[in-house]
């Protein structure tokens, strides 16, 4: 499958599409601003215990505490924290001694029972804030690299599950063994599947070299300082999904450019070759068809083609998704057979909806009813197939008595949400931008058409009435009609239709000829 990331950068921040046969799939933004990202180390200071939740609330800079569960202690937070109180003193070097493995904590025990409020904790964080919520924090330290992640006061070895190969999950771990410095534990991520020794143990160094950098800027360190700052979103997206099957990565910034060529470099030798910068006077989310698959797939309603559509709706608690199979039928098929074909559509569809808009925590579907067993299942196969290549974590549940399929989703950030309304000041209205936009895009159509026959205006433009207003009212030389006449070099009127519906629109000539 080809993939292709396409980055639109501007001096505050960037944007990221990840394109899979030119299908949008992964949209990630980057606030420059941003601040609290997820792998971020701080020192912080315990504010004030809640018992009730077996938890803490700790200061680590941000207007709202961080919530800290008795859970994200970590079974090693002893070990952490008396390794971590001697490096702020700089009474302690930057190895791990089994003199300072200290005993599990009880998985059971009480959050009292170990913080009291005043106390400094170094901390990370582990979900970026979210609506009215701080940032959910962990003291169980890691360091996340290409290949691995390198975890403090363990000895832990272990493998992602998602290789499947024994050989390949034995020469992994045994490699991992052998080189695994005292005192840390390592996880050996997918990526590392048939990486060579030399490059895992590369991606080591760098880990070894980060945790001298944590070691170095916590000593000394007061609260409120994050002493070790994960890499920018953009290389940690890089990082986290670099693998052959890129075939192009574009920018549409010649200096970012050469920032991500040498990154890419690093953690993929021979691909930094892979990344060009856009030429096109075109801006580059136009010329990759980014920008009209994003109006079209965030919006409430999600159309999957033949009928078929997604109403999607996002809550405190949950997201919501229900299946409507609209006016799709086929006489030859029954309506359990439609029914399913249409789940099975659906089921790709959220399984790109989940990744495109990040949504996280609980999940539900409301898909078609089925009465065949058989068919429940194919479904929850094909919508787990088509989960497989999602990185978050995720459990997908049978479907329930009433057909709804929950799904639980890890949530690190909240879920990307994009205006799909476009305002006309005049009326103070909203109008779908996907409407407007595929006026637009036929109209620009019909008019390079006409242009590479010979052929002149003007033409016209049949709508509902509400349609016209947005698409008329205003100052004449500010209007979208006039706009559009400009922009594309042939004058369009636009009239209004009482009998059509909504999204009925027709184009004709001057001797109404209709116009495709």
């Amino acid at each position: 499958m080809r993939n292709e990331l396409v980055i639109q950068a501007s001096e505050s921040d960037a944007v990221i599409a990840l394109l899979q046969e030119g299908r949008l799939m992964e949209l990630v933004k980057e606030d420059g601003d941003q601040a609290y990202s997820v792998g971020d180390i701080y020192l912080g200071t315990v504010r004030k215990l809640a018992q009730s939740l077996n938890a803490a609330f700790v200061d680590v800079g941000y207007e709202k505490d961080a919530f800290l569960h008795y859970h994200d202690l970590g079974p090693q937070y002893m070990s952490g924290k008396a390794f971590y109180e001697k490096v702020i003193k700089g009474k302690q070097n930057t190895k791990i001694a089994k003199s300072d493995l200290l005993p599990h904590i009880d998985k059971n025990g009480s959050i009292d029972k170990v913080l009291k409020s005043g106390d400094q904790i170094l901390v990370q964080i582990a979900k970026e804030p979210i609506s009215t919520k701080g940032p959910r924090i962990t003291a169980d330290i890691s360091l996340a690299g290409r290949f691995m992640v390198l975890v403090p006061f363990s000895d832990r070895v272990s493998v992602s599950q998602k290789i499947r190969d024994r050989k390949e999950k034995e020469r992994l771990r045994k490699l991992a063994k052998k080189i695994r410095p005292n005192g840390f534990g390592m996880i050996l991520r997918t990526v590392a599947k048939n990486m060579s020794a030399e490059d895992i143990q590369a991606d080591l160094d760098d880990l070894v070299n980060k945790w001298k950098n944590l070691h170095r800027q916590l000593r000394g360190a007061k609260p409120r300082k994050c002493v070790l700052r994960e890499v920018d979103r953009l290389n940690a997206y890089l990082r986290d999904i670099m693998s052959d099957s890129f075939e192009k990565i574009v920018v549409d910034n010649a200096e970012l450019t050469g920032e991500i060529r040498e990154y890419v470099e690093t953690i993929a030798p021979g691909k930094g070759k892979i990344v060009q910068t856009h030429s096109s006077e075109v801006p580059i989310f136009q010329h990759y068809n980014v920008d009209r698959q994003t109006k079209s797939a965030f919006g409430r309603t999600v159309n999957m083609g033949k009928g078929t559509y997604l109403i999607v709706e996002h809550t405190e608690a949950m997201h919501v998704i229900d299946v409507n199979s609209g006016n799709r039928s086929n006489k030859n098929e029954s309506q359990e057979d439609n029914a399913i074909a249409v789940n099975l559509i659906a089921a790709d569809e959220v399984a790109r909806q989940l990744r495109l808009r990040d949504m996280g925590g609980i999940i539900c579907i409301d898909f078609i009813d089925m009465q065949r067993s058989e068919n429940r299942r194919k479904l929850v196969k094909h919508l787990s197939d088509a989960m497989a290549k999602d990185r978050a974590r995720h459990k997908i549940l049978p479907p329930s008595k009433f057909g709804i399929v929950e799904i639980t989703r890890q949530r690190v950030r909240p879920v990307q949400q994009i205006q799909t309304k476009e305002k006309n000041p005049d009326l103070m209205v909203d109008a779908p931008i996907t409407m407007i936009d595929a006026l637009e895009h036929k109209f620009d159509k019909i008019v390079a058409s006409r242009l590479s026959k010979g052929k002149e205006g003007p033409i016209f433009l049949h709508v509902h009435p509400f349609i016209h207003a947005f698409l008329t009212q205003g100052w004449w030389w500010e209007t979208i009609e006039r706009k559009w006449s400009k922009t594309y070099g042939m004058k369009l009127t636009i009239i209004p239709r009482d009998a059509f519906k909504m999204l009925d629109y027709r184009f004709q000539d001057l001797k109404q000829h209709l116009l495709n």
